[in-house]
């Protein structure tokens, strides 16, 4: 192989895959934010035929941008069957990457003339709720959180403002009951977990609460560990979360 050139070529000469089977349309406001701070540093992979191996995500957003044309490397020494193998693995192997929480916290708190909330971070400054909100691993090697406080109170394991807020609007809007009913059903949806006090809380409840509670998929218990460690494990890295890293 030889070595990687970057070339420019005109946004509309790049051939999207049209059997890509990765899903990024929630991606690519976060990638076109990071295009404007920090520039289109990372290239799109082209295949010999000028169709993209890695970048779908980097493409649309360029295109949101307005771009003209956009930086690509040629990977013209695969054959086909190698180059669906690459684009599936370059997403894949993405999947196996974790979040060490407190180094992250750290990172964001260094982080002072930047609103990280641009590129996926809801709060710019913690590790914030977007990292634990909706994924979860079966993995035996998931986190334990052990048990070192006091038990929460059940609203500080959740924020039910926005919601509230969006129910009382609901109430009083000019829709069927039906309708209401719905809308209110998906306000729900904007609650606010904390999944630190989640886990504390976890650990002093009742038997029948904390089978509830993982029913709920609220935490996930590795039984082994718990029984043999006497932590409470909770899945509070999600592996399938890196911001500006695209979902080709």
């Amino acid at each position: 192989m030889g070595k990687l050139q970057i070339e420019y070529k005109p946004i509309s000469e790049v051939i999207p895959y049209d059997r890509n089977p990765r899903q990024n349309d929630d991606a690519v406001q976060y990638v076109a934010e990071s295009i404007k701070a920090f520039g289109f540093i990372n290239p799109i992979l082209l295949d010999a035929s000028g169709t993209i191996m890695a970048g779908h995500t980097r493409l649309k957003a360029a295109k949101q941008l307005g771009m003209k044309e956009v930086p690509v490397v040629y990977v013209d020494d695969l054959t086909e069957e190698q180059a669906k193998a690459f684009r599936l693995a370059d997403n894949k192997t993405a999947e196996f990457a974790e979040w060490d929480a407190a180094l992250l916290e750290q990172e964001l708190a260094d982080i002072l003339d930047l609103d990280m909330s641009l590129f996926g971070f809801e709060d710019g400054s913690s590790l914030g709720d977007e990292l634990l909100d909706d994924k979860y691993t079966l993995a035996v090697n998931i986190p334990q959180y052990e048990i070192t406080g006091d038990c929460p109170t059940i609203a500080e394991m959740v924020d039910e403002d926005k919601s509230r807020e969006l129910i009382a609007e609901i109430q009083q809007a000019d829709v069927t009951e039906e309708e209401k009913a719905f809308l209110i059903a998906a306000a729900y949806r904007h609650n606010v977990f904390n999944y630190r006090n989640i886990a504390e809380y976890y650990a002093h409840a009742t038997p029948e609460m904390q089978r509830l509670m993982e029913k709920s998929a609220l935490v996930i218990i590795d039984v082994d560990n718990a029984i043999a460690n006497g932590y409470a494990t909770l899945m509070a890295d999600v592996l399938d979360m890196m911001e500006e890293r695209d979902a080709e």
